[in-house]
């Protein structure tokens, strides 16, 4: 075997020498640096070999960071510009699904998450591919997709070859990749680079190669990186594995492939029962990561292109629209004359319910990523660090709590003179009201950030709180005092999709087997009743809705399940699309129930009355 590594390290210093159709690529993946830890004083290392080597591009492709804050991000940057070769970077999933600044950042240190680059014939495309601040799978965002296929369109001429650059590859955990290869498979794509796995692997999708490349840390003191080389003349692809101050090791050799296939699919069809209308009512030209706003006319909703809509729930027609500065998160806010609008762009805006035209606007110290909740007037809103209470008709800050050390992202829960809500820094809370005092304050006893209950709408009774967290546990707590009163010991692998029955005594949540289980939401943990969705391998942070003796899910590839609350049967399950279902929304005027999925569409799910 070693012989063999010894002739393909020579074959590689000889393809070096070559000069003409050789396109020579040092990649780094999944570095995950944070100020102080080993891998900072690894990756640069890594840096000083490269620099040293002969290649012709560095790309990093995706998990930079842990947590994709601001500072880890600005640390990372200080050893990446010491690259001497040219230089190109998307995020991970790392950089997308926590970010301080809801994904702002990477976007104002590195000028874009997306690249395009030629050397000689070859054409190399990357863009990012989330998840978008919560956890899901893969997705790329529509705008994307179609600067994708502008681009190839206009850059690729013939004789020339693409490499296509993904966190994620080109599988079944990025939710849209059908529509991505469907794309790709239009141009001459020899190969897809990912990371993502921290392993090593070669597959192929419809006939192209993919290949998952190295971390920077595998682990027992292997540190390194990947040399690519392209052999354009030759038709052939060399990866090598280049473990930190040792020769090169060939890990993959394949002859580039165009022949291309398009797949027998197996098409599965979903029977709706009598009574039931399902239809989609919106199918938008971006991504949609915001729940939606609903009221007597319209839906409400914001988009990946940062533009908040105004759509006719009836027709579908667009009364209105309003272009903020980045992508929107947060769900648009409903009151009697205003939609108000937390925006990623660190802003509050009051826009005439009618016409979209901004009335007002706060400028605050953060993003803002969490949906508000109004409620007698009040705009109950959380933010960066801050959790504040506004007079919606006279625009006026009434009270603000400050005391939080992460962002907030789900809704609040106002009832009765209490407003409860988690964040991203380990912490459960219910304020006050009216004064926004501090009542009580709960965490599970860890100080990691990404446990902690930031995304889910607890389920609020007269005497308890109960949430579930991706510490995968549910916890009650007393609802005077915050002190625990159970915790579920983690039997169920619950994550973040949460609801309750119409009565408060149920608590629905989601487990990561796809299931449905029931818990009471009294003193002591009580499993009720569990019946399986059918979703498989499940994450959506999807709110459960009950209905009128009928239980709402969805799942991270676009499946809707609904659930018998009284028999506890699986009714029915109709695939919506491929992407996360965001939540699901009651029409208080019909009885219908909305819900948004994340590759831009809206649907409307109806039933006979």
């Amino acid at each position: 075997m070693k012989k063999y590594i010894v002739l393909f390290a020579l074959l590689f210093l000889l393809v070096l020498n070559v000069q003409g159709g050789v396109v020579k690529l040092a990649i780094l993946s999944d570095v995950h640096v944070t100020p102080g830890n080993a891998n900072e004083g690894k990756l640069r290392e890594a840096v000083a070999e490269i620099n040293a080597a002969d290649v012709d591009a560095v790309m990093l492709t995706g998990d930079l960071t842990n947590e994709g804050s601001d500072e880890q991000l600005v640390n990372i940057k200080g050893i990446l510009d010491g690259i001497t070769h040219p230089f190109y970077i998307i995020p991970g999933n790392h950089e997308n699904n926590w970010s301080q600044s809801a994904c702002k950042t990477f976007n104002d240190l590195w000028g874009s998450d997306r690249f395009v680059f030629t050397v000689d014939d070859l054409v190399v495309i990357g863009m990012n591919c989330g998840p978008f601040m919560k956890m899901g799978d893969g997705h790329i965002k529509q705008e994307d997709l179609l600067w994708l296929d502008s681009t190839l369109n206009v850059m690729v001429r013939p004789g020339m070859r693409v490499l296509s650059v993904n966190h994620y590859p080109i599988l079944d955990d990025l939710d849209n990749y059908r529509a991505y290869v469907d794309i790709l498979k239009k141009y001459p794509v020899i190969t897809h680079q990912c990371g993502h796995y921290h392993t090593w692997r070669l597959y192929e999708t419809d006939g192209i190669n993919g290949v998952m490349v190295r971390p920077l840390d595998m682990g027992g003191g292997n540190y390194g990186y990947t040399l690519m080389t392209i052999d354009l003349d030759r038709q052939w692809i060399y990866v090598y594995n280049k473990v930190i101050g040792r020769e090169l090791e060939v890990m993959f050799s394949y002859r580039i492939n165009l022949d291309y296939y398009t797949p027998q699919l197996d098409e599965e069809h979903y029977k709706v029962p009598d009574g039931i209308v399902i239809e989609r009512v919106v199918a938008d030209n971006a991504s949609i990561f915001t729940r939606v706003g609903v009221d007597d006319k319209n839906l409400y909703l914001g988009n990946s292109l940062g533009y908040c809509k105004a759509v006719d729930k009836k027709t579908g027609a667009l009364r209105w629209q309003y272009k903020t500065g980045a992508m929107l998160f947060s769900r648009p806010a409903v009151s009697d004359k205003y939609i108000v609008l937390p925006t990623s762009d660190k802003r509050l805006v009051w826009l005439d319910k009618k016409t979209g035209k901004p009335k007002w606007q706060y400028d605050a110290d953060g993003p803002y990523v969490a949906d508000g909740v109004v409620k007698d007037g009040i705009l109950y809103q959380g933010g960066f660090k801050t959790f504040q209470a506004w007079d919606v008709k006279r625009h006026r800050l009434l009270w603000h709590f400050d005391s939080i050390n992460n962002y907030c992202q789900a809704a609040p829960v106002v009832d009765g003179n209490d407003v409860v809500f988690g964040a991203w820094d380990t912490y459960l809370r219910s304020l006050d009201r009216r004064t926004g005092d501090l009542h009580w304050q709960w965490n599970n006893g860890k100080n990691v950030n990404l446990y902690s209950p930031g995304n889910v709408v607890p389920i609020v009774t007269p005497d308890h709180v109960v949430i579930v967290a991706p510490d995968r546990f549910a916890t009650a707590v007393d609802r005077k005092s915050g002190i625990e009163l159970w915790r579920e010991k983690n039997d169920n692998k619950v994550r973040e999709s949460l609801g309750r029955s119409a009565d408060g005594k149920v608590a629905y949540a989601k487990t990561m087997d796809g299931e449905l289980v029931a818990m009471s939401t009294g003193n002591q943990y009580e499993l009720l009743w569990k019946v399986d969705l059918g979703f498989g391998y499940e994450h959506a942070p999807c709110i459960i809705l009950e209905h009128n003796g009928h239980i709402y899910c969805g799942s991270r590839c676009g499946m809707l399940a609904v659930v018998n609350a009284a028999n506890h049967e699986l009714e029915f399950t109709y695939r919506l699309g491929s992407s996360e279902v965001n939540g699901f929304e009651l029409d208080p005027a019909t009885g219908d129930i909305y819900c948004s999925l994340i590759e831009g569409t809206i649907w409307r799910i109806s039933r006979h009355r």
